[in-house]
């Protein structure tokens, strides 16, 4: 979250500490992993941005459940890493790397044919990469850079799995968000840059909107598939995602650590999505960081408006033909 320019000593003091004293109250969800026997045996799930933060956490959980877990990662050493991690914490050898940048479309498109060559089945596909803090940059795609990575990218892949998903259902999409949503706009120009919301921490807000506007549509295309779509917030979190910000808001971050969720914490909600009980065949739903069902905000619940930002991502993505922009 950025930091207002104005905010200093006392004024940033007197906010820090019932900031602080609210996130630690709100830490601990309700629902406990540890607790749900869920056993993934057999099956197969995708954990994209999976080799740090949140991603790893959950897919640290879904090998302990006996997943074939695939670490869909950026960086082939951090990734490795994570697997060889993950391998020696759970005694599971079904965990893999494959690398996927989701900011790229044609390492989205390159990903998803070696699953579909590869992978006999898909039971769960957790979309949880992301990134903030990042200047407003327009890729080789011709898209802008956050949009593509946090909403695109996932739109594309998601898409073109949904076959392997449907043939091996019941299965699961997870789509990560964030509370941040609310104050996030869903104008189809910040795609390509035509249009920019402000600064970084707006370009976040909006695309975590935009997953919960892709969620809604998805789960309205797959009723009676099988295939559920579900989103969630992690709540604050305290993870590498915030590196691209300036020294003011990591310090504090820093500070306000003790009062705010782990990473394995944070990977709750998510991990609730992927394999609870409680959240088999829900689908269209927003889920809070202590994993109860959320009413998001008005734009994410306007159908007109997620088939709108639907259509202007297939014509984005190549999944229909159409002008660009």
């Amino acid at each position: 979250m950025e930091l207002p320019g104005a905010l200093s000593p006392p004024w940033w003091l007197l906010l820090l500490l019932p900031s602080g004293l609210l996130l630690w109250a709100r830490r601990r969800p309700p629902w406990d992993p540890r607790k749900c026997p869920a056993d993934l045996t057999g099956k197969t799930v995708i954990v994209t941005g999976a080799n740090s933060g949140i991603g790893k956490c959950v897919a640290m959980d879904l090998a302990r459940r006996n997943a074939r877990t695939i670490l869909a990662c950026r960086s082939r050493e951090r990734g490795q890493a994570a697997v060889e991690e993950i391998r020696a914490a759970t005694g599971n050898p079904a965990v893999v790397l494959r690398l996927l940048d989701t900011g790229s479309l044609a390492s989205v498109r390159a990903f998803a044919r070696a699953v579909l060559r590869e992978e006999p089945r898909l039971d769960v596909l957790v979309n949880n990469a992301g990134v903030t803090g990042l200047p407003f940059t327009i890729t080789s795609e011709r898209l802008e850079q956050t949009f593509a990575t946090n909403y695109l990218g996932p739109f594309l892949l998601t898409n073109l799995l949904l076959d392997l998903l449907k043939a091996s259902a019941p299965s699961r999409v997870v789509n990560v968000s964030s509370f941040r949503h609310s104050v996030g706009t869903a104008d189809s120009g910040f795609l390509t840059g035509q249009r920019h919301p402000g600064g970084y921490d707006a370009a976040y807000s909006s695309t975590k909107l935009m997953n919960l506007l892709f969620t809604a549509e998805l789960a309205r295309r797959l009723r009676g598939t099988g295939v559920t779509a579900n989103a969630l917030s992690p709540g604050v979190v305290s993870t590498s995602i915030m590196r691209h910000f300036s020294w003011a808001v990591r310090a504090l971050f820093v500070l306000l650590r003790p009062f705010i969720k782990s990473a394995e914490q944070g990977a709750a909600s998510t991990i609730f999505c992927a394999v609870s009980e409680e959240a088999e065949g829900v689908s269209g739903k927003y889920f809070d960081s202590s994993c109860r069902l959320a009413l998001p905000s008005a734009p994410a619940r306007d159908a007109a408006l997620a088939r709108k930002l639907w259509e202007a991502s297939e014509r984005l993505t190549g999944l229909t033909e159409g002008p660009r922009g």
